[in-house]
């Protein structure tokens, strides 16, 4: 009996080792596969972040690019707008000693 408690004692000790040994091993290669996983991720996100910035450089240079052709075009307006030839108006009033406009009959019956 002496002998037989004796190796089911070593025999649980031995079981009991082998487990932990495979507990250990298991937390071993989770944490390997965690860093593995964090080092993926933080380099989608530094690509992430990459092509961030390269859209709002874009972005940038597009409204520049925008914000310069805007002004040149409002430069030539303004350039051809001092050329033109300033219109008629055709309101109330008198042209050349002659009443002009919608309201000229009204200046014929009041005077």
């Amino acid at each position: 009996e002496r002998r037989e408690r004796e190796r089911k004692l070593s025999k649980e000790m031995a079981e009991k080792a082998t487990r932990e040994l495979e507990k250990m091993q298991l937390q071993e290669k989770a944490e390997v596969k965690y860093k593995e996983w964090l080092k993926k991720k933080r380099a989608e996100e530094a690509e992430k972040k990459k092509k961030e910035k390269e859209k709002e450089k874009e972005r940038e240079a597009e409204l520049q690019e925008k914000k310069a052709r805007s002004e040149k075009i409002f430069k030539e307006w303004l350039h051809n707008a001092r050329n033109k030839p300033r219109p008629v108006l055709n309101g109330c009033g008198f042209s050349r000693g002659k009443p002009t406009g919608l309201y000229f009959y009204c200046i014929y019956v009041v005077t």
